[in-house]
């Protein structure tokens, strides 16, 4: 390495998983030619890289805020192009990080054309900012992880509904808190002593939930809020239409029927399963599979019992689909809500939609993912996507997210609550 190259991340190398980075080389040759690399691997041992070209200024130091990249894995001036860029070494594998305990981890590199190092720095991501309490649940059926911000209080109230892949992810509920939410996420199945797999959901699990939440020391606001995307939709928009106290839910590139598996309350079915045709899938030379229309049509009449009246519920709506989504038409299913609602006479919603985005929109500055493996589907999927486009979008939902949670979730002075 050369001791005249300084590569610096600011304004720190310690920050938090959604926090942008500016990257720096300084002490270079004037006009010089290099290449800027990053690299990290992910839970499950997966590495994952990306690389990008640039010429030094006049006076030998280069801005990824004010720089382009000539070539590489991102094109153009993307101040955050080497974290959402990276790739798998392998094909269809979705970056991993579901436990919130532990940073993400990634190396910056500076190289000559050659390819000889000149400079490198590490940069640690955290997902739980500081003073957050991080307390796993066990209580009643409940199995998760309560995130809890520092101070008195009073915040609002977040149910995280993460992915219907099995298991508990931790990574949207513990940003958030860190936002200045308390946020319980939830496992369904897979996760602690829960069954390994369910063939059907009860929605008394997520009255449960909310219940508990709600009679947390720091929570404030009267209704809690519920954010999902993919499969969990459904089921926030469900949890939405049959149960008090829900103030706002965030539906991501979800469906607007009850899907895959029977919704049961009280211990009655309550909703059908809109089922899929295994026989829609594209297959594509990648190895991977176009699903976009392998649903049913909710709207046909023999599966109208499947769609969700969602004009039933009191609070608000944000829906969010992806103008690209592969995974399923996740935009003509929202359209198909705002028609509902709107014919009810009700405008309790706002919607938005992404051109250029895919299937999983995340906390900013993730490796973006065009396709991975499917559990329900049993193959690799593409999830639909230009990393581009994807990558701002995940940046102004993100945005979009906390500033619809508070304005809809006001809070109430400090107030004692029973411990439980």
């Amino acid at each position: 390495m050369s001791s005249q190259v300084r590569l610096r991340l600011l304004p720190r190398a310690r920050c938090m998983f959604d926090e942008p980075l500016q990257v720096k080389v300084a002490g270079l040759r004037s006009r010089q030619v290099v290449t800027l690399r990053a690299k990290a691997t992910d839970e499950k041992g997966v590495m994952f890289s990306s690389m990008a070209t640039y010429k030094a200024d006049g006076s030998g130091e280069v801005d990824l805020q004010r720089d382009p990249s000539l070539s590489g894995t991102y094109t153009g001036v993307q101040p955050m192009g080497l974290l959402w860029s990276m790739r798998p070494d392998t094909l269809h594998k979705m970056f991993t990080k579901t436990c919130s305990l532990n940073p993400q981890v990634v190396k910056f590199s500076v190289h000559e054309e050659e390819g000889g190092m000149l400079a490198e720095a590490t940069n640690e991501r955290l997902l739980v900012g500081d003073g957050v309490i991080r307390r796993p649940v066990k209580d009643g059926n409940i199995r998760g992880v309560l995130f809890t911000p520092p101070g008195e209080g009073p915040f609002p109230a977040v149910l995280d509904l993460y992915t219907f892949s099995g298991g508990l992810s931790e990574k949207r509920a513990s940003l958030l808190a860190s936002r200045g939410f308390v946020v319980l996420t939830v496992a369904l199945f897979g996760h602690d002593d829960m069954a390994k797999n369910i063939k059907e959901v009860h929605l008394d699990y997520f009255e449960e939930a909310i219940a508990f939440l709600k009679k947390q020391d720091k929570v404030g606001s009267k209704a809690v809020g519920v954010i999902s995307i993919s499969k969990s939709g459904d089921l926030a928009l469900s949890i939405a239409s049959n149960l008090p106290d829900v103030g706002v839910t965030v539906w991501i590139n979800g469906c607007s029927a009850n899907t895959v598996l029977p919704l049961y309350y009280n211990k009655s079915q309550i909703l059908p399963a809109l089922m899929f045709d295994p026989s829609r899938m594209i297959p594509t030379d990648s190895g991977a599979f176009n699903c976009k229309y392998v649903m049913h049509n909710p709207l046909a009449e023999e599966n109208k019992a499947t769609l969700i009246p969602i004009e039933r519920a009191e609070g608000r709506f944000l829906f969010v689909a992806s103008e690209d989504d592969l995974n399923w038409d996740s935009k003509a299913y929202m359209e198909n809500m705002v028609e509902r609602l709107q014919r009810h006479g009700k405008d309790n919603f706002e919607s938005v939609c992404y051109p250029g985005a895919g299937h999983y929109l995340e906390p900013p500055y993730g490796p973006y993912c065009p396709s991975s493996f499917h559990k329900v589907a049993g193959k690799p999927v593409l999830w639909g996507g230009e990393a581009t486009s994807h990558a701002a979008a995940e940046v102004h939902l993100w945005r979009k997210i906390q500033e619809v949670l508070r304005t809809h979730l006001s809070c109430d002075a400090p107030q004692t609550k029973a411990r439980l």
